[in-house]
Formats: structure tokens, sequence, C-alpha cells
């Protein structure tokens, strides 16, 4: 009987932002926005674990002390290769498939997580993610593939923009990999709503939206922040003029 795959969540995490330096570890509702992204993918059934991956240098120490308090493993590796760094973190901890994530999601629903997950399970593809055609809000951005994957990317490029994107290549490549875009349902339709943490705007919708819907235990989903930014229109407006960084 084959063995099931061990799947690891990866957060790219750093301290030197260049819009918010800082910002995984601010808060919103007591708690930093690292601690409520680690706890919303906790709540994902098929993640074996969860592997915060931030750079060897000393500004980013406070990011493993977070995580050795919170219980959560912490990777260590290059700041400006983010590829090697992920490749490097999931071969340190034997996984077979990684759920490539970014820190800057702290609102990211597990039930997506999943969806993509059981997806890329189910399919067979080598690539798996919700931003080739964006239908979700910015910030739910989740790609699955294979440790096996990203180590022959790891082989085939050495552009610095490759090197820093981590999963680029491989959506850029479809003649080398097979890939499936997971659409949102037109409840969830939104793809040009900021829903991310990177600039101060970012950091107010934030706050405003944790500190209304956040319960001890994380459990509110993307539907319920949707909900609530069409009762309360003006939330929307507050980061809506911020540029996205678009690969």
């Amino acid at each position: 009987m084959k063995a099931r795959p061990k799947i690891i969540a990866t957060i790219e995490a750093r301290m030197t932002s260049s819009r918010l330096p800082g910002k995984v570890l601010m808060e919103a509702a007591g708690k930093p926005f690292l601690g409520h992204m680690i706890e919303r993918l906790r709540q994902t059934p098929s993640l074996d674990d969860i592997i915060v991956a931030t750079t060897a240098n000393a500004v980013d120490d406070p990011i493993q002390d977070f995580t050795n308090n919170v219980g959560v493993k912490c990777f260590r590796g290059d700041e400006i290769d983010v590829l090697q760094r992920v490749l490097d973190a999931a071969l340190a901890h034997h996984a077979d498939i990684i759920v490539e994530m970014t820190g800057d999601c702290p609102l990211i629903d597990p039930a997506l997580v999943e969806i993509c997950i059981q997806n890329y399970l189910e399919s067979g593809v080598d690539y798996v993610s919700n931003i080739i055609e964006r239908t979700y809000p910015i910030g739910m951005d989740t790609q699955v593939f294979a440790t096996s994957i990203l180590a022959d990317v790891s082989k085939r490029t050495d552009n610095p923009e490759d090197r820093e994107h981590v999963s680029l290549y491989i959506y850029r490549n479809p003649q080398l990999y097979s890939l499936k875009n997971i659409r949102a349902s037109n409840e969830l339709n939104w793809p040009k709503l900021r829903l991310t943490l990177d600039t101060e705007e970012d950091l107010e919708l934030m706050r405003r939206i944790f500190e209304i819907l956040h319960t001890d235990i994380n459990t509110f989903g993307l539907a319920d922040v949707l909900e609530l930014i069409r009762k309360d229109p003006g939330l929307a407006e507050i980061n809506a003029h911020v540029q996205h960084k678009y690969v």
C-alpha cells in the first residue's frame, strides 16, 4: 500500500518588507498577523505541518522567537533566493508536497487551502493554484506542488525573478509542467479586493476585519469577510487605491 504523501505549508516571512517593515509581527485583535495565519492554516485537514521559512539574518530572529513560542517549526535560509529557502525547508522536513504561502496573507481561508490540496491530489497535475487566472481576492493566494517539481525548477533556472518568486517558473512554463487553476464561486469572486498585508492602508483594513470577526479559534472564512465588506463598502475603500505588485 502506497504511503500517504507528507504535505506541509511553507510560509515565507521576513521583517524587512519594503513597504511595511515588520508587518508579520504587527498585531490585530491582540495577536501578531503571523499568529493569525498559523491558527487558520492549522484548521486545514490535509496539512501535516506548517514551516515558517525566514532568512538567516539576525533581523529575523524575532520571527523564530515567535514560532518557538507558538510551537511551529522555523527554517532559516537565504534572503534573496527564496526558491532555495522553500525547497530546503521542505527537504529538511521530508515533505512530499508543498503548499506555498506568503506571510502577508493572514486572512487565508483554510477551506480554500483544502480545496487546492484536494484538487492537486485528485487531478494528477504538477501544479494547482488560484492565481493563474485570479478570481479570489488578493491575499487568498494558494499554490500546491511536489517538492520534486520545485527541485526540478531549481536546476532549470538561475533567473533572479524566478528565484525570488519560487513557483513563478512553473506557471510560466506550461509546456514543461501541467497546471490547474481553481476558480472562485460567484459569491467569492472579487479579484480586485485587497485582503493582503503590504501597506499602512492594508494594515488598517486588516485590523478592522480582525477586530470585528475574530474569535478565540479564528474560524471565520472568506465568505464572512466578504459579507462584512458588502455590508460596509467603506472598508474596501481603505486600501482600494493601493497598487498591487503583481509578478
